[in-house]
């Protein structure tokens, strides 16, 4: 099938299908006489793996590795998981980023409504 079908079908861009090629995601495909590109079906669970790793915080560079140790038959739970502990110690390096962020805008909004606000120049 051709680049177009696959975006479609894997909910994904051409452009994005490129890149993953490009990175390694994705090998190569064969090419039509026409000099298509001539894509098989199993690409489009590829990119939906790649993804979902993507969407629970994976970096591309750990999607790679991850799609490495698969292709090669090394991928197990156990042996993968450190990398979603890797991304849930990230997400939880933001949350407490943007808790302090939220806990200091409120005290500058409380501020100001006490009539000392730090943003008006006096």
């Amino acid at each position: 099938m051709k680049i177009g079908e696959v975006a479609q079908r894997a909910g994904v861009t051409i452009d994005t299908i490129r890149f993953y090629e490009r990175r390694g995601i994705l090998s190569p495909p064969s090419r039509r006489p026409s000099g298509y590109r001539d894509y098989t079906d199993d690409v489009i669970d590829r990119i939906r793996l790649a993804r979902r790793m993507q969407s629970v915080g994976l970096s591309l560079d750990e999607v790679i590795d991850a799609l490495s140790a698969h292709d090669t038959g090394r991928a197990t739970c156990e042996s993968e998981r450190w990398r979603l502990d890797a991304a849930l110690d990230r997400v939880e390096a933001r949350i407490a980023a943007l808790t302090a962020l939220r806990r200091d805008i409120l005290s500058a909004r409380t501020a100001c409504e006490q009539g000392d606000c730090n943003f008006v120049a006096r």
